[in-house]
């Protein structure tokens, strides 16, 4: 009989063991952290990556048609200044922090919780509309190929590949980022020399120069065809701020995010205006082909442009690249809105659900939830394709300069934070170039491009639609701000209070102290900005 008891005792204890070790496991799938295993390389290929996207071969052709040649040189120029020192601030903040939340974090702890709120869901929306146009893009290309499969059907495909891609881990999506990258980087190279030969009349049937710019123009629609690409400057340029949320994952921080913040400037002029200028001299921005409101199906600028220089194989290959391209764009669209919404959940800002993570360290619930939303891109299945495009292109494009203008306000702060605390600019391991100058600049720039990009939707006649595509999302950003901070009761928090410690890694090697760095051969300079 004692034996019976003590044997029900067991198992009752065994029971009781298990219960625990159960809410435990379930405990740390809400709190543990992600895995650190981004290396350098990884995270210079990242920040390539998030310039080169399907953006850059796709919506750029939307670009040339409302903004002529000229017209796109100076929309893109101009964002890209504004790129270059959202990056230097951003740069400075996360090689100090490097945590997976980033900006969103920071506007927490260095402004007011209700901020990080608002800019938090705002980014994660902006990622989530990036990936419904990567899937719209991509049924779109693939397209130029067959039209056998329907649209939605490649859309369906992709959803599943990018899922399953998304859940192998943090390490197998450094590495992807890092070969598709490089893939991408090559092509552009190769499409740059090839342009010069087209254009020179050394390849095709003609002398081309810069008789485009002659015959239809230079500019497609004057100063409003500057304004209208700006918004699309913005979302092609989205991406760049990754760097941010990868510094979380960086086994180094300190010596990766410095580096990939340097070459900014130097990718943005070479990949993205070099690629304006190109396309300008090749295409005329009236070519039908060109993406528009009215297409029911897209060509890349690039695809077009050697197809009338008669390399019909080049074309294809173009369009195999642009695959790759969006592939990229998808995998990051993936990881940014994910590592967004899970930093959200875990600090009682999204459903707690959100929050959880498998023992790879993968956020798979936001995953999956994003994924899901995403599939808004279903949407033009039934409308032209050129409509809906435009009109993601321009929601997301805003939510842009809105997530800019914050990383530079919480720049601003966490300056005014160290002079309040009495702590010492030089001791920081990377600074922001001509601060407080090219800080504040941004920080103005942003603003007016805010309200300037959809300007053109007041001129006679007044265009609603265009009203409520251009600037639909500051109420609702100022909504989503105002109404937590009325329920939380949160507070503008003050310099003396500010919390410029927590998330530091002191401890790693800092990017001066990389012997790779003091290498100054043209091999090397030239390396260290195409690949890093």
């Amino acid at each position: 009989m004692g034996t019976d008891k003590e044997a029900e005792l067991a198992v009752g204890g065994n029971r009781d063991s298990d219960s625990i070790e159960a809410l435990a496991a379930s405990a740390e799938a809400y709190s543990a952290p992600l895995h650190r295993k981004l290396k350098s390389r990884h995270i210079q290929m990242i920040a390539i990556g998030g310039i080169i996207g399907p953006g850059l071969f796709v919506g750029s052709s939307n670009a040339l048609h409302i903004a002529g040649p000229a017209g796109i040189l100076i929309s893109f120029s101009l964002v890209g200044i504004i790129v270059f020192f959202v990056m230097q601030s951003l740069g400075e903040l996360a090689t100090l922090i490097p945590v997976t939340g980033s900006f969103t974090e920071y506007a927490s702890r260095f402004v007011d919780d209700s901020l990080s709120f608002a800019l938090g869901w705002a980014y994660w929306y902006l990622w989530v509309t990036v990936l419904a146009n990567e899937y719209n893009a991509i049924s779109l290309v693939i397209m130029y190929w067959t039209e056998v499969v329907p649209q939605w059907g490649w859309i369906l495909v992709f959803w599943v590949f990018f899922m399953a891609l998304s859940m192998a881990g943090i390490l197998v999506y450094g590495e992807i980022e890092f070969w598709l990258s490089l893939i991408k980087v090559i092509s552009i190279t190769i499409f740059f020399i090839v342009g010069i030969f087209i254009s020179a009349g050394v390849i095709g049937p003609q002398k081309i120069g810069f008789k485009y710019w002659d015959d239809p123009g230079a500019f497609a629609d004057s100063i409003n065809g500057v304004a209208n690409t700006f918004v699309i400057a913005g979302t092609l340029y989205a991406g760049t701020e990754m760097v941010g949320i990868t510094a979380g994952e960086a086994d180094n921080p300190a010596k990766a995010v410095p580096r990939a913040i340097r070459q900014v400037f130097w990718r943005i002029l070479i990949f993205y205006v070099g690629t304006m200028f190109f396309i300008g001299i090749l295409i005329p921005y009236d070519d039908k082909r060109l993406l528009s409101k009215e297409s029911k199906t897209a060509q890349s600028p690039f695809t077009i442009a050697l197809s009338d220089a008669g390399l019909s194989a080049g074309a294809s290959l173009i369009n195999a690249v642009i695959v790759v391209a969006v592939i990229s764009a998808g995998n990051s669209s993936m990881y940014v809105a994910s590592r967004t919404i899970l930093f959200m959940a875990r600090n009682g800002k999204a459903p707690k659900l959100l929050g959880r993570v498998n023992k790879a360290g993968v956020p798979w619930v936001a995953l999956l939830f994003s994924n899901l939303v995403a599939c808004i891109a279903f949407l033009s299945v039934s409308k032209a394709a050129g409509a809906v495009y435009n009109a993601l292109i321009t929601l997301s494009g805003v939510a842009t300069f809105i997530v800019w203008s914050t990383i530079e306000l919480v720049h601003i702060r966490f300056r005014n934070g160290l002079k309040a605390q009495g702590q010492s600019v030089d001791d920081l391991a990377f600074k922001a170039m001509w601060y407080p100058y090219g800080t504040y600049g941004a920080l103005a720039a942003n603003i007016f491009l805010i309200f300037f990009q959809g300007y053109t939707a007041f001129l006679s006649p007044f265009s609603a639609s265009s009203f409520v595509i251009n600037y639909i999302l500051l109420p609702v950003f100022v909504t989503l701000l105002l109404g937590y901070k009325f329920f939380k009761k949160t507070k503008w928090v003050k310099l003396e209070e500010m919390d410029i410690w927590t998330g530091r890694r002191d401890d790693l090697v800092p990017a001066h102290g990389d012997a790779l760095s003091k290498k100054s051969g043209m091999f090397h300079r030239v390396k260290r900005v195409a690949v890093g």
